[in-house]
Formats: structure tokens, C-alpha cells, sequence
């Protein structure tokens, strides 16, 4: 039985290690966009985020943020939004507003 699944909900984040980016695919591979992120000790810099044109207005960059957050929370990293994008995001997420704050130790 072939599989139908509506190829815009089909959306696949993977942290790309070697390229130092998060990359959303659809159900072919196709890249629908990424978000570029430097790591150092402790703290994960979230710097370019884009979205393909022909796949704008998905809902691509906001799973990519939610995965990408999801995964910083889970490595206890704290994240840097240097990226308008993620600046934006988290101001309308506050369940991620933990990750900006700095340690106790260090205010």
C-alpha cells in the first residue's frame, strides 16, 4: 500500500553536525530550510535562520526553532539568540524564556 501523507505536514529537522545547522526536509529530502548555530562551552549561538522561498508560510522556521530549543533544553545549554528570527520567537514563546537567562553564579 503506497503511502499518501500531504507532503506539506511532512517536515524533518535534523541537527546537521558537520554543518553546524538545524535543517528542516520535506517527505523527498528536499531542503526546506535551517538555522546556522555556533556552539561554545555551555551555550549553543543561534545565528541565521531561513526559509526557502518556495516554502515560506509553513510553519518550517517555528519547527526548527521548537526542535532546536527542545534540544539545547535537553543538553542544558544555554542559547543565544543572535538571530532576529529566534530573538522574535522566543519573545512569543516564554515556556523557552529559561534558556536566555544567565546562570545564578553570573549575575
Amino acid at each position: 500500500m503506497a503511502k499518501v501523507a500531504s507532503m506539506e505536514n511532512e517536515i524533518n529537522i535534523v541537527d546537521a553536525k558537520d554543518h553546524s545547522r538545524y535543517e528542516a526536509h520535506d517527505a523527498d529530502g528536499t531542503l526546506m530550510g535551517f538555522v546556522d548555530y555556533k556552539l561554545h562551552p555551555g551555550v549553543i549561538a543561534f545565528l541565521h535562520a531561513e526559509t526557502l522561498p518556495e516554502f515560506r508560510g509553513r510553519g518550517v522556521a517555528g519547527r526548527i526553532a521548537t526542535k532546536s530549543l527542545d534540544d539545547a533544553r535537553a543538553l542544558g545549554l544555554r542559547v543565544k539568540p543572535a538571530c532576529p528570527f529566534y530573538q522574535e520567537f522566543l519573545a512569543e514563546h516564554p515556556e523557552y524564556a529559561d534558556l536566555t537567562k544567565l546562570p545564578e553564579a553570573h549575575q
